[in-house]
C-alpha cells in the first residue's frame, strides 16, 4: 500500500476553536491518520502531520487548507515563527511504495488547487527546477510583510494562483522533500543576541552544520530564547551533534539548556543514532525493535 505524508503548517496558534475546525475538516476524511498535531502560542503556528494514500493525503489537505483561508486573515497575524501565509508550508513526504515524482505531482495538484482558491503558490525542494526558489529560506525571506512589495517583481510571479498581493491569506509553498527534523533547542536567557551568536554556529548558511537551517526565536511567556531549527538531511547531520554543539556554545554565556522538543513525527533512524550516541548502543540493535 503506498502511503505519504504530510505536514501542514499553518498561521493560527492562539485561538484553538480555530484549529480545532480546521482540524474536524482533515479528520473528515476516512484513512487518514494523525501523527501529530504541534499547536504554539508564542508561534502563533500549528503544524498538522499525518499519512494516507496519497489520493486521502491530498483530499485532507485540500479540505484543511479550505477552511484555514477563510478562517485565519493574515493582516492581523502575530507570531515569532517565520511565515509567509494563512497555510504557509505543505511538503508531502513519499513513506513507502510512493517515488519523489508521485510526491511532486500530488504537491502540484494541491498548488492548483490553491490557485484556484486566490492564493499565490510557490513550489519548492523537489517540485521546482527554479535555484533561485528552491529553499523555504529564500521564498519565504521578508515574511508577509514583504509579499507586496515583491508582487511588483517579475521575479515572484507565482508557480500558480494570481501575481497578485493577497492581504487576507498571503501566500502558501508547497512541493516534496526528503523527511527532515524539526528540532527546538530553548534556553534560560531572554537576551535574543545570545540566541542569535549561538544560532550562527550551526546555521549551515553561516559556515555550521551544512544540512542545518535555524533561527532564534524570543519567547514571551516562557522567558526564554528558542533556537528553531530544520535539520534537513539527519543521515549527513544528526541530532546530536547539532544538541553537543549548542550546548557547548550556550556555557559561554552562563547560559543552559532548560528542554528540547522534536516537533511531528521523527524518522526511525534518526532516533537509533541518538541513542547509540547517548547511551552506547550496540550496533545489532534495529528498527524492528521498535513499537507502537
Amino acid at each position: 500500500m503506498k502511503v505519504l505524508m504530510a505536514e501542514v503548517n499553518f498561521s493560527e496558534g492562539t485561538n484553538l476553536e480555530i484549529v480545532e475546525q480546521i482540524r474536524s475538516e482533515m479528520v473528515s476524511v476516512e484513512g487518514i491518520d494523525v501523527l501529530d498535531v504541534n499547536t504554539d502560542k508564542d508561534h502563533n503556528r500549528t503544524v498538522f502531520t499525518y499519512k494516507g494514500s496519497p489520493e486521502d493525503v491530498l483530499e485532507a489537505t485540500k479540505r484543511l487548507s479550505k477552511k484555514a483561508v477563510e478562517l485565519i486573515d493574515m493582516t492581523k497575524h502575530q507570531g515569532s515563527h517565520p511565515r509567509m501565509g494563512a497555510v504557509d508550508v505543505v511538503p508531502f513526504i513519499p513513506v513507502k511504495d510512493v517515488t519523489t515524482e508521485e510526491a511532486v505531482a500530488i504537491a502540484k495538484e494541491y498548488g492548483k488547487f490553491m490557485g484556484e482558491l486566490g492564493v499565490p503558490i510557490y513550489y519548492y525542494e523537489d517540485a521546482t527546477d527554479n535555484p533561485d526558489r528552491k529553499t523555504l529560506p529564500k521564498i519565504r525571506k521578508g515574511e508577509y510583510e514583504a509579499l507586496e512589495e515583491k508582487f511588483k517583481d517579475e521575479f515572484w510571479t507565482p508557480d500558480e494562483g494570481p501575481f497578485k498581493f493577497n492581504a487576507k491569506s498571503g501566500a502558501t509553498v508547497t512541493g516534496a522533500r526528503f523527511p527532515l527534523v524539526a528540532f527546538n533547542i530553548n534556553l534560560d536567557t531572554t537576551d535574543l543576541e545570545i540566541g542569535k551568536k549561538i544560532v550562527m554556529t550551526v546555521r549551515g548558511a553561516a559556515g555550521g552544520y551544512k544540512y542545518v537551517r535555524a533561527i532564534a526565536l524570543e519567547l514571551p511567556e516562557k522567558k526564554q530564547v528558542q533556537v528553531s531549527m530544520n535539520l534537513t538531511n539527519y543521515e549527513k547531520t544528526a541530532i546530536h551533534r547539532v544538541f553537543e554543539t549548542i550546548k557547548s556554545e550556550a556555557s559561554r554565556y552562563n547560559v543552559n539548556i532548560v528542554d528540547a522538543e522534536l516537533v511531528g513525527p521523527v524518522p526511525v533512524y534518526a532516533l537509533t543514532e541518538l541513542l547509540q550516541f547517548y547511551i552506547k548502543l550496540t550496533d545489532n540493535f534495529n528498527e524492528d525493535q521498535y513499537y507502537m
